[in-house]
């Protein structure tokens, strides 16, 4: 494994990221670790403690999935995608609002849901799985308006600059939501083994997850049509993350977390995002080559 580790820093290196990365086989338990107990600024990753949290409320009975819920316009968390970015009244279930999360990271969902579910069952349901360095501190939205209020009149445009973005809170794991890579693939271990929720909510978990738009992180590493990924990015300012499962025809099946940061402020990075598929793949080669 040490092996790996060096390519995998050197895969972080040639994309000028720094990164940290935990992978391990569900089945079998081995693991690379490059960094992995390096505490971490989660971002949207965090939508899937939330949905956790979801799956497991409703298997206890403390909701309903289909229960439907109005979203008007005013007073949605902003984003560019999902229920964030449309203009008129909508009214959906749950479970509906779950797959915008899941699929497109739409923020205004995940706050509608955090609204009906609460921050402290999110942090319950990771406790209950012994993550202790796993906690949801704030809601989406309030991460945003941190960052905008970190900023300054210079508004978004300032965060071009290395300075300003020093400053954001958002940014301190200390004080935002936060994990470890070790603890991420512990997470996805638990929902692929159903040992996070129900068997029947686990599945729906797996589904959200493996419906994910975005190819160009954890997926790009592996672009095989007999290869399934399923995942949760997270981006912040300067930060790019996925933490996902990469399962193989044979029945390998390998939880991967992979936390990157750049000194680079510029929003489009190919090479960081890539980065991350590429340190997953050395990291689940080398587990299967053992």
């Amino acid at each position: 494994m040490t092996d790996a580790r060096g390519r995998i820093q050197a895969a972080f290196a040639d994309a000028a990221v720094t990164g940290w990365l935990h992978a391990r086989d569900i089945d079998s338990g081995a693991q690379v670790d490059a960094g992995g107990d390096q505490e971490v600024c989660t971002g949207s990753v965090h939508k899937l403690c939330l949905l956790v949290a979801l799956h497991h409320a409703a298997a206890e009975g403390r909701l309903d999935l289909a229960e439907q819920t109005e979203c008007p316009p005013a007073g949605r968390t902003p984003g560019p995608t999902g229920l964030a970015a449309m203009l008129d009244p909508v009214r959906m279930s749950l479970r509906d609002m779950a797959y915008l999360m899941a699929a497109v990271s739409d923020n205004a969902a995940a706050d509608a849901l955090l609204e009906r579910v609460g921050l402290d069952a999110v942090n319950h349901a990771t406790a209950r799985l012994g993550l202790t360095r796993t906690r949801a501190v704030h809601t989406f939205g309030e991460i945003l308006t941190s960052i905008r209020e970190d900023a300054g009149p210079g508004g978004a445009q300032a965060l071009a600059d290395p300075h300003v973005v020093s400053r954001l809170r958002a940014l301190d794991p200390a004080g935002t939501n936060r994990s470890t890579p070790r603890e991420m693939t512990g997470l996805l271990g638990a929902v692929w083994r159903d040992e996070a929720c129900t068997p029947e909510h686990g599945a729906a978990i797996r589904r959200l997850l493996a419906l994910q738009v975005w190819p160009h992180r954890l997926a790009s590493g592996f672009p095989f049509d007999d290869v399934r990924v399923a995942g949760k990015t997270g981006t912040l300012p300067t930060l790019r993350n996925e933490v996902g499962v990469v399962e193989y025809p044979d029945g390998g099946r390998y939880a991967v977390a992979v936390f990157t940061r750049t000194p680079n402020t510029a929003a489009t990075l190919p090479a960081a995002d890539a980065a991350v598929g590429t340190a997953a793949r050395i990291a689940v080669d080398a587990l299967r080559s053992l």
